[in-house]
């Protein structure tokens, strides 16, 4: 290519949009601005727009330009495989050399490096993690000073809002302050509300210049569909996605908030003659990209997936979203709506909440944001001169594998740790708990969910898209005039009497195994290593696994009427959820019949406890017998952040009385509910060293 002069800038980059995108593709005017920024005057740039708006194109049109000029190699920081596998083909529609170095492909990072030292690459994509790699750093420390553009994508991850997606965003500061001073720099985002966009703005220098357009999209329809029940929401979302098949013929994406709901939800849906695959982090690589390319040209009638199919997958054509289960912030509903409706005149998006909701929200939002004690217990348990692994440093610290790696990496960022061969060392640098910053981040936590609530309520008059839009501070937010606030607009959905029933069978005949544990975790004193087969239970069953798996409502109802006055109500919710603790009995298809109940202590559940083995005890005629009792008052399980801690709490918590006369045969274990399984397997090991009997546990529900 030759040389292309400032004036040619914007006729130049106007014929490489129609190579990108087609002859009829027409320059943006904030696209055209942009590109003359950083090509002509070699500027940082911040570009807040809206999904599907054109943000890639502003950089492989920016990279063509700016290797023509003869300088550098463009370098992406980009958060999601799914993002960079498009994006390399978009680069690649331009003649641009494109490759990637992740997670799934190190046997090519040496062949890439070469070519990136050869300056036989123009663009090379890469995750925030690679900025903190042993093995990256130097390659980056070479190619920073001869950089001809630096892209910063999702850069709302810079900001409060993205530091638990991914800390090591936070390294691009140190990656700027590595730039030749000439160096341009284009940072992207569709979801950044006036304080973050300041505040990127801010961290990429003084004289950035921040193009913001308007985020409401007008081919979305938005509406909030509520329905009573887990297996109504399932047989209303298979009516809603066979509507569409004749219709439309194109397909579309249902979100959920939990890996089991996504495969659960896909696999009925399935079963139910519909073209559906269920996508998540549980999904082999190369089964990700046959999903995404079948959804792409629409051989599917839907992917079911949690948020792993999300930022970045490039589909103009899809025809809807929906929400089974609403999502934690309007920030994160944003992203995911914005997947639809790119290229087509309607797409609808529907939100369907669901009981659970709520705590899904808190779970993961907690799992962010540090806390002060277990900043100081991991500190405290690491040493400048032997690495700790993380196995050693979860005896220390009660905190979970995910939220201690959250913590390691954060604390990496700001230079207290360091990773090094065999684990984790301290480096001495002294670090103090930004006390204000997660005071501000759990505040802003709460603000989103009070947001989300008042969307799921989605008032009469309320317009969806302006109550998007304006949480992201947009100034053009206004009323869309087509969402179901606006006009009352709902998808004409008829649900089957024969959709409802197979879906109530679906949900309510699926046996939730409780599978046991294999090994002891580190730390234990007196018990290590494998967990001898005669300690553990049989492979157990749960009756419930969240909300929507069927019965998640009926033991929500149970527990809430336990609480209540109204005696005929907690007998009705008991009487329901009891026939369903006999249906799961009546499939069970154990080797030898138990002979006993054995109810575990609970400190918050008793009478349900005691009324559910009393009932059992009765209609199986098996005597009920207090064996576990409480032998000192531990914390909470909730309280207990990973299997150690775990493990440890439950052998303390509980013994076995002597004097109970339990029968020869196997042991009905009961409980109201399992999330870790250690208390289930801590009771079993001292039954079956008390008794020897084999152990089958049941429980009300199990967390997904």
């Amino acid at each position: 290519m030759t040389e292309i002069r400032a004036a040619d800038t914007s006729a130049a980059a106007a014929a490489l949009l129609m190579r990108l995108a087609g002859r009829d593709a027409v320059l943006r005017d904030d696209q055209a601005e942009a590109v003359g920024a950083l090509v002509d005057d070699r500027a940082r740039v911040l570009l807040v727009q809206r999904t599907g708006w054109g943000k890639s194109a502003v950089y492989w049109i920016a990279t063509a330009l700016r290797r023509a000029q003869g300088a550098g190699p463009t370098l992406v920081v980009s958060p999601l495989l799914a993002l960079m596998r498009d994006q390399v083909g978009a680069a690649r529609r331009l003649g641009l050399a494109a490759e990637t170095i992740n997670s799934t492909n190190p046997e090519a990072w040496s062949a890439i490096t070469a070519q990136l030292a050869a300056d036989a690459l123009d663009v090379l994509l890469i995750s925030p993690e690679r900025l903190n790699s042993a093995g990256f750093r130097p390659h980056l420390a070479e190619l920073a000073p001869r950089l001809g553009l630096l892209v910063v994508d999702e850069a709302h991850c810079i900001s409060d809002w993205g530091h638990d997606f991914r800390p090591d965003y936070r390294r691009i500061g140190d990656l700027l302050a590595g730039l030749a001073p000439t160096t341009p720099v284009l940072a992207c985002t569709a979801t950044a509300n006036a304080r973050v966009t300041a505040d990127v703005a801010g961290q990429l220098g003084a004289e950035t210049v921040t193009l913001r357009g308007r985020l409401g999209r007008d081919s979305l329809q938005l509406a909030v569909v509520r329905q009573p029940t887990a297996e109504r929401r399932l047989a209303w979302l298979e009516a809603f996605v066979r509507s569409h098949r004749p219709v439309h013929g194109r397909a579309g994406v249902v979100y959920t908030l939990t890996v089991a709901d996504a495969h659960r939800t896909a696999e009925h849906l399935a079963a139910r003659g519909l073209a559906v695959a269920g996508y998540a982090s549980d999904v082999a690589p190369e089964d990700r990209l046959r999903i995404e390319d079948d959804l792409r040209h629409n051989r599917l009638d839907a992917v079911v997936s949690t948020s792993a199919l999300g930022m970045g997958y490039d589909k103009p054509d899809l025809a809807f979203v929906v929400h089974l289960g609403a999502p934690s912030s309007p920030v994160a509903y944003y992203q995911q709506v914005g997947r639809a409706g790119r290229a087509i005149e309607t797409a609808e998006v529907l939100l369907l909440p669901t009981g659970g909701d709520e705590a899904i929200w808190r779970h993961f939002d907690l799992t962010g944001i540090p806390r002060r004690e277990e900043a100081d217990a991991l500190l405290s348990a690491l040493d400048r001169d032997r690495p700790a692994s993380l196995p050693a440093l979860e005896k220390a610290v009660n905190a979970g594998r995910s939220r201690l790696e959250l913590l390691l990496k954060v604390l990496d960022v700001d230079g207290a740790v360091v990773r090094v061969e065999g684990g984790w060392r301290a480096t001495g640098q002294p670090w103090t708990y930004d006390e204000e910053r997660y005071r501000r981040l759990a505040d802003l936590r709460r603000a989103e969910h009070a947001a989300m609530r008042e969307l799921c309520r989605a008032e009469p008059g309320l317009c969806l898209m302006r109550f998007l839009t304006g949480q992201l501070d947009d100034p053009e937010s206004a009323p869309c005039g087509r969402c179901g606030g606006c006009t009352g607009w709902a998808p004409d959905v008829a649900v089957e009497a024969d959709a409802l029933a197979s879906a109530r069978t679906y949900l309510r005949q699926r046996d939730v195994p409780l599978h046991p544990r294999r090994q002891w975790p580190a730390g234990l004193p007196g018990r290590r290593g494998k967990l001898p087969p005669e300690l553990r239970h049989e492979v157990g069953r749960a009756l419930a696994a969240g909300v929507e798996s069927g019965w998640g409502d009926a033991v929500a109802a149970l527990l809430a009427a336990a609480d209540g006055i109204d005696a005929a109500a907690y007998r009705l919710s008991l009487d329901e959820v009891v026939g369903g603790l006999v249906a799961v009995l009546a499939r069970w298809g154990w080797s030898a019949r138990p002979t006993a109940i054995v109810p575990i202590p609970s400190r918050t559940h008793a009478r349900v406890l005691a009324d559910l083995a009393g009932e059992l005890g009765r209609l199986g005629r098996l005597p009920v017998v207090p064996a576990v009792v409480r032998a000192v008052d531990t914390p909470r399980q909730s309280e207990m952040g990973n299997s150690t801690h775990r493990a440890r709490n439950a052998l303390a918590a509980y013994r076995i009385d002597p004097g109970a006369a339990l029968p020869d045969g196997p042991v009905l274990l009961v409980d109201v509910a399992t999330d870790s399984g250690w208390t289930l397997t801590a009771v079993t090991a001292l039954l079956r060293q008390a008794h020897g009997a084999p152990v089958l546990p049941l429980v009300l529900s199990s967390r997904p």
